[in-house]
């Protein structure tokens, strides 16, 4: 067994249109339109929303390697941009349960969460991710730097190491 702790990636697109995922799901669950809450203000772009903020849901986990499934590398990006024109679209143009009424604090989360969920998908294109590399409990305490790799090339006397300096599994 490798005795050198193996450094994580956490993709942040997918990461983050989760998170907005699970909040416009929350948010259906807030009132929308006076007492009225996402789920009963609309007959079927509810459940259009849910289905939207679960492929999300399983866009990550399949970035986690915990679901296999074919998807086309677009198809974050074309869920962020619908589920985001649904929620605009209930904000400008009221329905029939709305009218009348004041926009709530759920119709809000729901277009920050189908926002989110579009940063998300346009992050994910980018690839930008965060690099974790777990340290032992002594080097942590100590403020020691992590051991080097054997054949790991020394920086210049002039430059600080950085994590590009350390070789790739």
């Amino acid at each position: 067994m490798n005795a050198r702790p193996r450094e994580t990636q956490i993709a942040i697109g997918p990461l983050l249109a989760a998170i907005g995922g699970v909040l416009l799901i929350v948010s259906l669950g807030l009132d929308w339109y006076g007492p009225y809450s996402g789920f009963s203000s609309f007959e079927f772009l509810d459940l259009l929303l849910v289905v939207l903020a679960l492929v999300t849901l399983a866009v990550l986990a399949a970035t986690f390697g915990l679901l296999h499934m074919p998807l086309r590398s677009g198809t974050p990006l074309v869920v962020g941009v619908v589920a985001l024109l649904i929620v605009l679209s209930q904000l400008i143009n009221h329905p029939p349960v709305g009218n009348e009424r004041d926009v709530e604090i759920g119709l809000w989360l729901g277009l920050a969460g189908a926002a989110l969920m579009l940063a998300g998908a346009i992050l994910s294109t980018a690839r930008i991710a965060i690099t974790v590399e777990p340290r032992t409990r002594a080097s942590a305490v100590s403020g020691a730097p992590p051991a080097r790799a054997p054949g790991a090339s020394m920086p210049p006397p002039d430059q600080t190491a950085t994590v590009a300096d350390e070789p790739r599994p």
